[in-house]
């Protein structure tokens, strides 16, 4: 079978090295990082990377067998000479678009972005603009999306035996690109990709970071999503972390922990008393890296040209939220209808690449 040329653009944590920070976390199956993921996988040969630090990419080379002369500081410079396939951005936000516009415009086949898609809701349209004109696939780094519990928890939505899905809730939804593109994605994908109709938000520490059309860091929010469908979400900063709730007509599933443990309760009624709820059995599924059945997705949308599980419109979808929350808060909380119009908000920070974990 075809090996298809992938790079890893941004060779920090996500890029590289995250899976020296999760080694025993039970929540987390190994690949972890694009990189990891890409080495681990049979049909990709990680063939080179990109960073502004060569020391870094020094630690890449020797974790990932990239010898030195592919290694680029530059890289335009990499994707015109390297031929590749695939090609991972692993930067921040600030720099994701004019990235992915150039791999998609220079004869890159595939994407794999980390979340979030872009800095700005100008930056996302782009982004859709030449991926789609260039035929590229494209998937963004929300890994609950591949995550086999969350299969096991929308096949269960999907078949009906809850009754319909009426209420979705994040109950740590944090800050708005970094965390929060993960929850939204994760309740557009259990929603089944539908459209929302509005949102209506609060950024409790959005006025000591806004400078008139910038956010200069990433801002904690909360709110509602209403979608076409009737489905509400609650998008909560509570103490309970990582823990997300489906709740449906005739019962409920729950996952807490990130990941790790899982809950399914069925509505009952108990004989001259009332409706409640009993505990039932979560099906049992196989754990898999979420990173690499992202990086699967990719290779069977380029041996077979159908489209990837998520695609540059869910990547465009979630992007929307987090600008609506924005706009929302703006407005002091107002319902803002979507799709969004006319937002010139942009997140643009100042400050250094966190430092990777380069060992265990």
């Amino acid at each position: 079978m075809k090996t298809y040329r992938a790079a890893v653009i941004g060779c920090s944590r996500m890029g590289a090295f995250i899976d020296n920070e999760v080694p025993d976390y039970q929540a987390i199956k190994l690949p972890y990082s694009h990189a990891a993921g890409f080495y681990a996988e049979e049909r990709t040969d990680l063939a080179a990377c990109s960073d502004l630090r060569t020391e870094v990419m020094e630690k890449f080379g020797k974790q990932y067998d990239v010898p030195k002369e592919r290694q680029y500081t530059d890289y335009r410079e990499m994707i015109d000479k390297e031929q590749l396939d695939i090609v991972s951005i692993a930067t921040q936000p600030e720099h994701r678009a004019e990235i992915a516009i150039y791999a998609a415009e220079h004869g890159v086949k595939a994407i794999y972005a980390e979340k979030a898609m872009a800095a700005s809701m100008d930056d996302a349209d782009a982004m859709v603009e030449a991926v789609e004109r260039n035929g590229v696939f494209f998937n963004l780094g929300t890994n609950r999306r591949w995550h086999t519990g969350f299969d096991k928890m929308k096949e269960i939505i999907d078949s009906g035996e809850l009754g319909r899905l009426r209420t979705l809730i994040t109950y740590s939804n944090g800050t708005l690109f970094n965390t929060a593109s993960h929850n939204f994605d994760l309740m557009l994908r259990l929603n089944s990709d539908h459209k929302a109709s509005w949102v209506s938000a609060h950024l409790p520490n959005a006025e000591k970071i806004i400078d008139g059309e910038i956010f200069r860091e990433d801002p904690v929010g909360q709110g509602m999503i209403q979608f076409e469908n009737g489905v509400m979400v609650h998008a909560l900063l509570s103490p309970r972390s990582s823990d997300w709730e489906a709740i449906c007509e005739k019962g409920s599933l729950t996952c807490w922990n990130n990941g790790w443990q899982w809950k399914l309760r069925r509505q009952t009624t108990i004989p001259g008393w009332r409706t409640c709820s009993e505990e039932g059995t979560f099906p049992e599924f196989e754990r898999t890296s979420s990173t690499a059945n992202l990086i699967k997705d990719l290779v069977h949308a380029l041996d077979t040209g159908e489209p990837t599980r998520g695609g540059v419109r869910c990547a465009h979808a979630n992007t929307e939220l987090i600008f609506a929350f924005m706009e929302s808060h703006l407005r002091n909380g107002a319902r803002v209808d979507l799709p969004l119009k006319g937002s010139k908000l942009r997140l643009k920070r100042d400050r250094a690449p966190r430092q990777p974990k380069f060992t265990l």
